[in-house]
């Protein structure tokens, strides 16, 4: 299995306060299939697979204060070395690097705006099998409300070249749109524009749509193969649509919340030579928010008005 690059989202996990109930919930949600589960020293941690190829873990909460959140880990190839560059610049380690097992190398951090993300360093295991496939994980942004401190941290920190959305609102509010800025590798074609492949992921403003109380979190999207009928079903399960399904340029999507809290994005691409324009999408009357999270230690993700979706996800790649 080939490692991932630097900086690449490479694993996604959810911390549930009932396993079980988060095993059945995906699994008819994903078709996922479920590995053996791992020690009550691991959290019972337990492995999900589609088609057969590893692509999440579910992990029950020690602690009923933290919170029911999707988490996404970065590859690395030095735990450590990328630890102390997180430190230098002006992060903080959540949990410090430790080994499990022969798998690899796992620690978890916060950007200067207390987003938190894992990092992962390969052993055994480098992390998905399955990726931007039905099923999978297929993207993850950020969601800040201080860029100033918050972009150069990740370019720094992972060497990412970052490239604002071009229409966006570049002073983060006011404006039509949502400032949006993608992440591309340090090694991307030099003058590689937004909507170009090769994107890992990408940052988005907090506006005064959002609950005050909102922190900065990540959220992580899932590849599906009909949006509508993914809500649909998801909410069949006891869980709940915090952004009902709408068009972009790229496809369709929507913002979705587990039966116990915890929120995600799924996204039905359309085949590229049937993409819209990135700029047709138009913006709705009103926007989708979503309620805050409850106070924890680290974020619960949350929803953005429709009409930032639409303005941005139009050129995003997976």
């Amino acid at each position: 299995m080939a490692a991932f690059a630097e900086g690449t989202p490479c694993w996604v996990d959810v911390s549930l306060p009932d396993l079980e109930a988060g095993k059945r919930f995906y699994g008819e949600l994903f078709g996922w299939t479920f590995g053996r589960a791992a020690g009550a020293e691991r959290g019972h941690y337990t492995e999900a697979f589609s088609d057969g190829k590893r692509v999440a873990g579910l992990v029950a909460k020690r602690d009923g204060r933290m919170p029911t959140v999707w988490g996404v880990y970065f590859a690395t190839d030095d735990a450590v070395a990328l630890s102390r560059r997180i430190r230098e610049a002006g992060g903080q380690l959540v949990r410090e690097p430790v080994a499990v097992g022969r798998s690899g190398v796992m620690a978890q951090a916060a950007d200067p705006a207390g987003a938190v993300f894992g990092l992962w360093q390969a052993g055994d295991e480098a992390g998905f099998e399955k990726k931007g496939l039905p099923g999978s994980f297929c993207w993850t942004e950020v969601y800040t409300r201080d860029k100033a401190r918050v972009d150069p941290f990740y370019e720094s920190v992972f060497g990412f070249r970052g490239a604002d959305v071009p229409g966006a609102d570049a002073s983060g509010g006011g404006g039509s749109g949502v400032d949006f800025r993608m992440w591309f590798p340090a090694d991307a074609a030099p003058g590689a524009a937004p909507g170009e492949a090769g994107a890992v992921g990408g940052r988005s403003v907090i506006t005064d749509a959002f609950p005050a109380e909102l922190p900065g979190h990540f959220l992580s999207y899932f590849s599906v193969a009909d949006c509508d009928r993914t809500s649909g079903t998801a909410v069949r399960l006891g869980g709940r649509i915090t952004a009902p399904p709408f068009d972009i340029a790229s496809g369709r999507m929507a913002v979705l919340v587990d039966n116990q809290g915890a929120s995600f994005a799924v996204l039905e691409e359309r085949p590229a030579e049937e993409t819209e324009a990135p700029d047709a999408p138009k913006a709705p009357e009103a926007p989708l928010t979503e309620s805050a999270p409850e106070s924890v230690s680290e974020p619960e993700s949350g929803s953005e008005p429709e009409s930032g979706r639409k303005r941005r996800l139009g050129w995003k790649r997976t």
